[in-house]
């Protein structure tokens, strides 16, 4: 069997996964199975879509639970120290310039389990992660997009 790969993860991340999985298991199990037993009392289960949903809405928690359980066992907290400022490394906060408009955007490079565009979080697997993933302060990147190569230049990296 081969050896599963650690899961770097920031505080931020580690918290949000262990909130998620406790929720998972103290609330919404609770409500799914109260979903299911009122859908059974409404008699044929056969042909009762409410049931059907409920049960398949349960598959979908439990193999979340399990997902959520297997990735924080393998996870290991990422130091403060272990981000370097060098180097874009995984917990970097890394500016980045567009070189064609000259926009600037700031994100964090993360693990994929807790990569969230929306809050600035990119994994060090999307093509933008992994192409500025090693590299310093200066560096320009290509990378390709649906709309085409599109070059971004490292202007600053942080913890």
């Amino acid at each position: 069997m081969a050896e599963e790969k650690e899961v770097l993860l920031t505080k931020e991340g580690l918290a949000r996964l262990e909130a998620e999985l406790e929720h998972l298991k103290s609330v919404r199990r609770e409500e799914v199975a109260e979903r299911i037993k009122q859908a059974i009392a409404f008699g044929d289960i056969s042909e009762n879509s409410e049931y059907e949903d409920a049960k398949n809405e349960q598959a979908f928690i439990e193999g979340r639970i399990l997902t959520l359980e297997k990735t924080l066992k393998k996870a290991r907290l990422m130091e403060d120290n272990e981000i370097r400022t060098d180097v874009v490394s995984l917990g970097s906060k890394v500016t980045l310039q567009e070189m064609k408009s000259g926009r600037n955007v700031t994100v964090t490079l993360v693990s994929s389990v807790e990569s969230k565009l929306k809050d600035g979080k990119i994994s060090d697997e999307s093509p933008v992660g992994s192409a500025i993933l090693g590299k310093a302060v200066d560096a320009v990147v290509a990378v390709e997009a649906p709309a085409g190569l599109i070059e971004y230049k490292i202007t600053n990296v942080q913890r």
